[in-house]
């Protein structure tokens, strides 16, 4: 969804200001309460630096299946369309899933976007931290960087997981941070839900 460098800055232009709030990104009321020991993962691992041109916000989600499940799915870095329902097919510029590797996405029509440039920053399975930068593509989310982990807990006397995603992001010229930040959660809370959704 975005890129460094500025790549497709100006062929994405402005996020759909009316449309994306009234009737495509009707996710946004979905919440997801924390607990205080859950806030503690946040400050653990999704700690970003945002610029004074940037914002930075989280999404999180509880979801009725095993760690190692939900893993199994995120850990695809050549596969995000297993989860991420926008995204319409991913090619891999190598045949090994490792730090540094970038994937080459197509993004399915209704997002002001078409493909994405993306390297993958960190992939830790002990840890269950998946880290990735956007670095080109005609969108216009520059600079952007995002941090997935998942956590084991109890759901409902079960064995559960928590998966929450956070991110870092330039606000682009002509859009307010409440209008980047409400964009990008949405995005990300309709993943979360299709993984939900296919793990469960």
């Amino acid at each position: 969804m975005n890129g460094a460098g500025g790549a497709g800055g100006q062929a994405a232009g402005k996020l759909p200001m009316v449309s994306h709030r009234r009737v495509q990104w009707r996710l946004a009321d979905e919440r997801c309460e924390l607990r205080e020991e859950e806030m503690e993962y946040i400050r653990q691992f999704h700690r970003h630096e945002p610029g004074s041109n940037q914002c930075t916000s989280f999404v999180a989600k509880h979801i009725k299946a095993p760690l190692q499940t939900v893993w199994s799915l995120v850990r695809r870095f050549d596969q995000p369309q297993l989860f991420k329902p926008f995204v319409r097919k991913c090619v891999m510029r190598e045949n090994i899933i490792a730090t540094g590797c970038v994937r080459e996405v197509n993004v399915q029509s209704g997002l002001p976007a078409t493909r994405s440039t993306e390297r993958l920053e960190l992939l830790d399975d002990n840890e269950h931290i998946l880290k990735v930068k956007f670095i080109g593509g005609d969108h216009m989310l520059k600079n952007y960087s995002s941090i997935l982990t998942i956590h084991s807990e109890v759901i409902d006397g079960q064995l559960g997981t928590l998966v929450v995603e956070s991110f870092v992001v330039d606000i682009p010229e002509g859009n307010t941070k409440d209008d980047i930040c409400y964009f990008i959660e949405n995005v990300l809370r309709c993943n979360l839900r299709t993984l939900a959704d296919v793990s469960e």
